[in-house]
C-alpha cells in the first residue's frame, strides 16, 4: 500500500486551497498519507489540515523559511521523504508555480522519477499509470515511474479539493535540513502580487475572462459583471500582451490553468493556447460577435453579439433579478 507525503503550500501564513487537490490524489492512491507543512508560521497553519485523515501532520517552522527560496525548502522535504522510519514511496505537490519549481529539485535529491502536472492516476496493485496532457491539451500521454520513490505534481483543476474526513491528526515537529550551498548565492528580493477582494483565479467557482476585443475598456466592462457574480477575473494572453489586463490574470497554456464551475469568455476567440487553460471548466459560456470563433466549439452556451452591448444588458438584468 502507498505511503504518501503531501507537501502543503503556504501563503500569508495559511495553507492554500490548492493543497487539498494533493490530498485528493493521496486518497486515490490508497494507503496512508502524511502532510508536511513547512515555512515561517507553519506551526500555526498546521491545524488547518489536521481534519483530513492524515496519519500525521509534520511541521517545519523556521524564520529562515519566511521567503520562498527552493534551495532552502527542497532539502527539508527530501530529508523527510527519505526517512526510513516513515517509509514514504510518493511525494506529491500541487502543480502551482510553487510546486512546479520545487518538485523536480526534490526528485533530484531523492534520485526519484518525476511525473509532472498529471490529471489522473490509475492504480493497479503496485503498478501506477500517470496521465498528463500534451500538445496544449490536444493529446494525453501515460507514463510510469520505475524508481522506488515517485515525485508527482497534480493539476489542481483535475483533482477536486478534498473535504474534511473528521478526526484530528497528530502534529509532529521535524528538523530543518541544512540549506543547499547554492542558497547562499540566491537572494530573495521581493514578491509582488496584486491584492483583490475577489477570489483567487485558480480557486474561484466563477471566472469572467476578457479578450483583446475589450481594449481599454477591459475593467470597465468586466468588473461590474464579476462583482455581481462574486467571480475572479481572467484574461487572454492577447489582452495581457496588449496591456489591457495585468499578466497575473492570464489564462492559458502559458498562464493560469483554471476549471471553475462557470467560465464566461467575453471577446475571446478561443486560440488553442487559451483553450488549454480553461476547457476543463464545468460550464463554459462564450460571448463573441464572430459566430465562427473557435471558442464556440467548446462552449456549452454561446451568444453571438457585440459584447459592448450584451454585457451591460446582462449586468442590468442580473441586478433586476437579484434586487
Amino acid at each position: 500500500m502507498a505511503n504518501t507525503l503531501v507537501v502543503a503550500e503556504l501563503h500569508d501564513g495559511k495553507v492554500r486551497k490548492a493543497t487539498l487537490s494533493s490530498i485528493t490524489f493521496a486518497r486515490q492512491l490508497g494507503g496512508s498519507f502524511s502532510i508536511l507543512v513547512l515555512g515561517a508560521g507553519a506551526a500555526a497553519a498546521a491545524s488547518e489540515v489536521t481534519g483530513y485523515g492524515a496519519a500525521k501532520v509534520l511541521v517545519a517552522d523556521n524564520t529562515s523559511l519566511k521567503d520562498y527560496v527552493c534551495e532552502r525548502f527542497a532539502p527539508t522535504i527530501a530529508a523527510v521523504a527519505a526517512d526510513a522510519h516513515a517509509g514514504f514511496d510518493t511525494v506529491v505537490v500541487t502543480a502551482s508555480s510553487y510546486g512546479k519549481d520545487l518538485a523536480p529539485r526534490v526528485a533530484a535529491k531523492l534520485n526519484a522519477g518525476y511525473a509532472p502536472d498529471i490529471n489522473a492516476v490509475v492504480v493497479d496493485g503496485n503498478r501506477r499509470v500517470y496521465r498528463r496532457a500534451m500538445f496544449a491539451g490536444n493529446a494525453y500521454g501515460n507514463c510510469e515511474v520505475k524508481t522506488a520513490v515517485h515525485v508527482v505534481s497534480v493539476r489542481q483543476t483535475e483533482f477536486p479539493a478534498a473535504e474534511p474526513s473528521g478526526g484530528a491528526s497528530a502534529i509532529e515537529n521535524v528538523a530543518l535540513a541544512p540549506a543547499d550551498p547554492a542558497a547562499s548565492r540566491v537572494e530573495f528580493v521581493s514578491l509582488e502580487h496584486g491584492k483583490s477582494e475577489r477570489p483567487d483565479l485558480g480557486e474561484a467557482r466563477v471566472v469572467v475572462s476578457g479578450g483583446r476585443a475589450l481594449k481599454e475598456q477591459f475593467a470597465q466592462v468586466l468588473d461590474p459583471l464579476a462583482n455581481l457574480l462574486g467571480a475572479a477575473v481572467g484574461a487572454s494572453r492577447a489582452a495581457c500582451d496588449a496591456g489591457f489586463a495585468p499578466a497575473e490574470l492570464q489564462v492559458g497554456q502559458t498562464g493560469r490553468v483554471v476549471a471553475p464551475a462557470l467560465y464566461i469568455a467575453i471577446g475571446i476567440s478561443g486560440a488553442i493556447q487559451h483553450l488549454a487553460g480553461m476547457k476543463g471548466s464545468k460550464t463554459i459560456v462564450a460571448i463573441n460577435k464572430d459566430g465562427d470563433a473557435p471558442i464556440f466549439q467548446v462552449a456549452d452556451y454561446g451568444l453571438v453579439a457585440d459584447l459592448f452591448t450584451a454585457i451591460p444588458e446582462l449586468v442590468s438584468e442580473l441586478k433586476r433579478t437579484t434586487a
